[in-house]
């Protein structure tokens, strides 16, 4: 089949972004890209040369806690005054819609620092009448526009036009009605509670899922911490790591068999033979703070000696969220993927990779 060049050249691009650091660098950011990128629906470590979950690690993973899905829920709720007082004001509360595609439906989120981001069609936008900015993904003629709320913002109370007019828009002039995934982590002691305070609505508590996995015999990279691009016959590059990790992830066979038609994927090369490697897998609405403890008790598995020189821990971000990192505007195009993955090696230097689809800024 001919396929013209101008094609080729206008394909998606799809952006990985690389960095190197140490974790107890004073300039590393590492804990800043995880608490930027709010919505995670799933977080994936692995472990070479170790078959039995250890214990911080597994209590880390029971410590994430649950959350709750709040069905017919008004977005002129989350606004009120006694919302953002109990809940935004007192810790880091997350909301998404839940079952709206980005590219479709209006959709919103509230990010943890309060912002309220909204990802409205044209119709919608003019209806509203709230101040916005047309989307960076919807072309010539803008058909989605972006409106973002600051609940923090210290004039944002009832004796200000701005709310009465916000909140009249959202209640009277265009109600907004969605089903959303909410999680709250208070920074005191918990008075109150999401399940309590949507009592009134339909509200479901949910944990996450979790699954271990033990794989045996497994080709694995030889990496090196000072050598990101890699270096032949010595270490595998981030780039190589990352496709691998894909394919493990994934229960893409590596093998490469003749009889095989799913995948002529292989371990980069030099590799060497594992006798076996520990993957936990953890699905759900997953907070940023539970990630960041999740990732400080990994670091902490290396103060005795292990016979890993590396593990790995990859989040994948929500495909039809309306940001990605920070407020950065995010949309689908063709998979909606917005995922980071760390390596953290035996001396506690560490590999970010940060991946982006075409529809979404550069982390």
């Amino acid at each position: 089949m001919f396929v013209p060049l101008r094609w080729i050249r206008e394909s998606p691009r799809h952006l990985l972004v690389c960095e190197r650091s140490h974790v107890q660098h004073a300039r590393s950011r590492h804990v800043a890209h995880v608490r930027e990128h709010a919505f995670n629906c799933g977080v994936s470590f692995l472990i070479p040369d170790c078959g039995i979950v250890p214990q911080a690690l597994k209590n880390a993973v029971a410590d994430i806690g649950e959350y709750y899905l709040v069905k017919n829920l008004f977005l002129h709720e989350l606004v009120t005054q006694e919302f953002i007082n109990t809940f935004v004001k007192k810790g880091s509360c997350y909301a998404l819609t839940y079952n709206t595609r980005i590219d479709q439906d209006n959709t919103a989120a509230l990010l943890p620092t309060g912002k309220l981001i909204l990802s409205v069609d044209k119709d919608t936008y003019e209806e509203l009448g709230l101040q916005g900015h047309p989307s960076l993904y919807s072309g010539k003629k803008p058909m989605r526009y972006i409106i973002t709320i600051d609940l923090m913002d210290a004039a944002f109370s009832p004796e200000n036009k701005k709310y009465n007019r916000i909140s009249w828009a959202l209640k009277e002039k265009k109600p907004l009605e969605f089903d959303f995934l909410l999680a709250w982590q208070p920074t005191g002691s918990e008075e109150s509670s999401l399940m309590s305070y949507f009592s009134k609505k339909e509200i479901q508590a949910h944990q996450p899922k979790v699954t271990f996995s033990t794989f045996r015999n497994v080709l694995c990279p030889i990496l090196e911490s000072d050598k990101l691009h890699g270096e032949p016959d010595a270490a595998c590059s981030a780039q190589e790591l990352f496709e691998w990790l894909g394919a493990i992830f994934t229960h893409v066979g590596l093998e490469n068999t003749s009889s095989s038609f799913l995948s002529t994927c292989v371990c980069p090369q030099p590799s060497t033979l594992i006798e076996q490697v520990l993957m936990c897998t953890i699905t759900g609405f997953i907070p940023s703070e539970r990630i960041i403890h999740l990732l400080e008790q990994i670091c902490c598995y290396f103060e005795e000696p292990k016979l890993a020189h590396w593990i790995s821990l990859t989040v994948h971000g929500f495909a039809d969220s309306p940001v990605s990192w920070r407020e950065n505007e995010h949309g689908f195009l063709k998979g909606g993927e917005n995922l980071y993955n760390f390596i953290i090696f035996r001396n506690l230097c560490y590999w970010l990779q940060m991946a982006v689809g075409a529809y979404d800024n550069c982390p």
